[in-house]
């Protein structure tokens, strides 16, 4: 079955997201084998169907009919999932935590503590050895089993190399937990504020941009659009590679169908990220997720948290502050990270800054489609790529780095690599002189604008969040 013409443009340029189809019945030994954790950013395949021994026919292409989900836990254990996702017992993860040890923990949040854990065979005989994140339920906390259930349900359905995957869950009596693949490198969030030690490069920022704008525009361009509504750094993690990944589905809601034109929905997410239209009305659509881009697309470019309060009062909330200088070159300068100083040239600086100028747009149809900004980001690097290219024969010399292109690389384990140390003066002979000097209102970046497609019917939405 072809693409749908909607679906062609993402396939170009980010690969596939694409449904899989649900399973009536699991066999017993389903969970008895685990592939491998090696898929790569690039894949668009869904490998781990095959390995409980039931041939997938999707290859590349995106499943038409749309599988029932599981409206509640009691429908899901009647129905117990979907043919990629594993089953756990309460005993397993117990065993997988080293009885949730205190120092196992990776983090803790409204719904509860996440662990790392390991699979292997002393936890279920034949079962190949995996490292995961366990996200335990707290049953006191602002998530309940809708949320949980959201989770199962999209994670089971979707699969994306930019969307973190859902190796199994625990459902028994009263426990609910979630088995994750393990990101190495933990939250964007954690690496985006640190003030000591190694920092995330521009070249890096670029690259974790590009990589969630990817997840998004799966989401958004699936048969059964996705409104993912709580974008922000804390949610997107980054594996050894810094491959950049969307986590937390808690709060994910069916997108638009048919003429329907938003979704009417209990305000919910996190403040500084949410899209006003949104906390005014009630009315989520795909483009609530742009403006919510656009915030963490600020916080990269500035190294500064959507809301702080302990900044100067007119710079507590960052998009009301820094939103009106980004179109203006030299004050754009002064606001931008500097421990990126260097590190890009102010051509490209100014085309991400009018990038995240339009994803904050207080009109929605003035933000563009995740799919477009997709695209521009891909131009900017290839640009940047290009450039570097350049510059490298010009000066015939091989240390030049205007821009670090994705390649593959050795690295020790654990090993954080600091490139934001380069000599100064080598930067200043081999960095283009093409920026603009002059302040200017920020260009249409995209060719075409289009007015929001995705909105889905009404449901009502669950609990607070943290």
């Amino acid at each position: 079955m072809k693409c749908k013409p909607k679906q062609a443009f993402l396939i170009r340029f980010m690969g596939i997201c694409f449904s899989i189809e649900e399973r009536q019945q699991l066999h017993h030994h389903q969970s008895l084998t685990k592939p491998s954790n090696s898929e790569g950013n690039g894949s668009t395949k869904c490998d781990r169907q095959e390995s409980v021994g039931l041939k997938s026919s999707v290859g590349l292409r995106s499943i038409s009919t749309t599988p029932m989900t599981p409206k509640n836990v009691n429908e899901l254990r009647q129905n117990p999932g979907y043919s990629n996702v594993d089953i756990f017992t309460y005993v397993e993860m117990t065993l997988a935590t080293k009885y949730f040890r205190p120092d196992f923990i990776l983090g803790e949040g409204g719904f509860g503590v996440v662990y790392k854990g390991v699979i292997d065979e002393s936890v279920r005989p034949g079962y190949l050895t995996t490292n995961v994140a366990i996200k335990e339920l707290n049953r006191g906390g602002f998530q309940g089993d809708r949320e949980w259930l959201a989770e199962v349900n999209y994670l089971g359905q979707l699969s994306h190399p930019n969307l973190v995957k859902l190796i199994g869950y625990c459902c028994e009596d009263e426990h609910r937990l979630l088995v994750y693949e393990y990101m190495a490198s933990g939250s964007l969030e954690k690496h985006l504020l640190r003030r000591v030690g190694c920092t995330l490069t521009w070249a890096k920022r670029i690259k974790i941009a590009l990589d969630t704008a990817k997840g998004l525009a799966c989401l958004h361009g699936a048969e059964r659009p996705v409104i993912y509504r709580d974008f922000k750094t804390s949610n997107i993690l980054l594996d050894a590679d810094f491959n950049a990944k969307l986590s937390d589905f808690g709060l994910a809601k069916d997108g638009p169908m048919g003429d329907q034109t938003h979704v009417s929905t209990r305000v919910m997410g996190t403040y500084g990220y949410a899209a006003p239209e949104y906390v005014m009305t009630g009315h989520l659509t795909a483009r609530s997720d742009v403006y919510g881009f656009g915030v963490v697309l600020l916080e990269m470019l500035l190294g500064r948290r959507a809301v702080d309060k302990s900044r100067p009062s007119r710079e507590h909330n960052l998009v009301e502050w820094a939103r009106p200088l980004l179109n203006h070159n030299k004050k754009l300068l002064k606001i931008l990270d500097p421990r990126l100083e260097g590190q890009y040239s102010v051509r490209t600086a100014m085309k991400v800054a009018n990038l995240a100028y339009q994803c904050l747009s207080q009109n929605p149809k003035g933000r563009p489609l995740m799919s477009q900004v997709v695209e521009l980001l891909e131009t900017i690097i290839r640009t940047e790529v290009e450039n570097h290219d350049e510059a490298m024969l010009k000066s015939g010399n091989s240390s030049v780095t205007l821009y670090e292109a994705p390649k593959p690389r050795v690295k020790k384990k654990n090993q954080t690599i600091c490139d934001g140390n380069r000599d100064d003066e080598e930067r200043r002979r081999s960095k283009p002189t093409n920026g603009r000097s002059k302040s200017e209102p920020p260009e249409d970046l995209f060719s075409a604008s289009s007015s929001p497609t995705n909105i889905e019917s009404d449901e009502k939405s669950v609990s607070a969040r943290h």
